[in-house]
């Protein structure tokens, strides 16, 4: 693998065959992490580790032949990591409880958070530096960075805990919204020129339990919508890169938070995300609702289809995607669209329930899918 110069610019037409960002983690990695912290591994063994695994996770993209690449996330415990695990200001505290539920089954799951925000944010070390400098040198692709939405700090929030050292949430997310943005623009001046903004807590407000799920920690659902997504917005005010804004309902080692079609949120976030190239957007499930969404898009922004789950190792049926594309294409012209999974398959370390195999059949039906039907668009 060679070093490529950075684009100039990223436009649609080079990334037809996009990725979200996380892949499955190599066995033995996160025991690595653990022992590591422990100290009972050196920090250049473990570096070695994690380079391995991020040189494995570039051998699967390309050789799945998609456009764009990422690091698979495989330097994070959790897709947030990249902010919460190099900053000051989140402690150990019980959060608040999220409910998830599984595709197949009526079970359901809960999770607290073990950590809230403590006080007041301050950036110890780059985020995604280290995660940019190495992949670039070691592939020819468009090389993405994925950074969390500020707003991703709300499940971080404790009323009782928080509210000492922020007197509103949203203090805290225009803080958070500062730091994204200062590593949005040192990922610029190193040549990085595609950062997605992962803002899945957008996409859970178009279900009603997950709007009373923010309002009952005291964060008012509507103001996400106002002023949480001009912050979001301002973090990709940063001139030569091209951003996308990813939406899903929730992934984590294959259950879900929300369902709802994007008709409730679409007017609110897509036209206050003037900074935004385009969005990439969950459509692999029933749960997602219609394309009719799309029609809400601003004609100057392009869509990322997430058409494929990662949520189960069943593979979809190639005509069946297809169906479904073209469905989209009825809505949004070609020109304007890319196709990727519905999200990573790996949002925290554990990954979601399918093995390396079936991750590679999914990633190379993205590529066969988007290059039949939109390369020549």
């Amino acid at each position: 693998m060679t070093k490529a110069p950075a684009p100039q610019h990223v436009g649609v037409g080079q990334c037809r065959a996009d990725v979200i960002g996380s892949l499955l983690r190599p066995a033995g990695l996160a025991d690595a992490r653990q022992r590591r912290l422990a100290g009972d591994l050196p920090p250049w063994e473990y570096k070695e580790l994690e380079d391995a695994a991020v040189d494995a996770a570039l051998r699967v993209q390309e050789e799945c032949g998609l456009d764009v690449v990422t690091d698979g996330e495989m330097r994070r415990p959790f897709f947030t990591a990249v902010i919460t695990g190099a900053i000051d200001g989140i402690g150990l505290a019980q959060g608040a409880a999220t409910v998830w539920h599984g595709d197949d089954t009526d079970e359901t799951t809960t999770i607290e958070l073990p950590v809230v925000v403590t006080g007041k944010l301050q950036r110890r070390r780059s985020f995604g530096v280290e995660e940019f400098s190495y992949v670039r040198s070691r592939t020819d692709r468009i090389v993405k960075v994925t950074l969390p939405s500020p707003l991703m700090l709300s499940y971080f929030w404790s009323p009782k805990v928080s509210s000492a050292v922020y007197n509103d949430p949203f203090d805290l997310f225009t803080d958070a919204a500062q730091l994204v943005l200062d590593e949005a623009r040192e990922l610029a001046e190193l040549g990085c020129r595609y950062i997605q903004i992962d803002a899945p807590e957008l996409a859970t407000l178009v279900d009603p339990t997950q709007r009373a799920f923010f309002a009952s920690i005291g964060i008012d659902p509507d103001r996400m919508l106002a002023d949480g997504v001009e912050l979001i917005n301002g973090c990709a005010a940063v001139p030569g890169v091209r951003f996308i804004m990813h939406m899903c309902r929730g992934n984590n080692r294959g259950r879900w938070l929300a369902q709802g079609g994007y008709e409730a949120i679409s007017r609110a976030v897509f036209a206050r995300a003037t900074n935004f190239d385009g969005f990439a957007l969950e459509y692999d499930s029933p749960r997602a609702g219609s394309f009719d969404a799309l029609r809400d898009v601003p004609e100057s922004k392009s869509v990322v289809l997430g058409l494929v789950s990662t949520k189960t190792a069943a593979l979809e049926e190639p005509d069946e995607v297809e169906r479904r594309l073209r469905k989209a294409m009825s809505v949004i012209s070609a020109e304007r669209l890319a196709v990727s999974t519905q999200c990573g398959f790996a949002s925290e370390e554990g990954g979601n329930p399918l093995d390396a195999d079936a991750q590679r059949e999914k990633l190379r039906l993205v590529a066969e899918l988007a290059h039949r039907c939109l390369a020549a668009s």
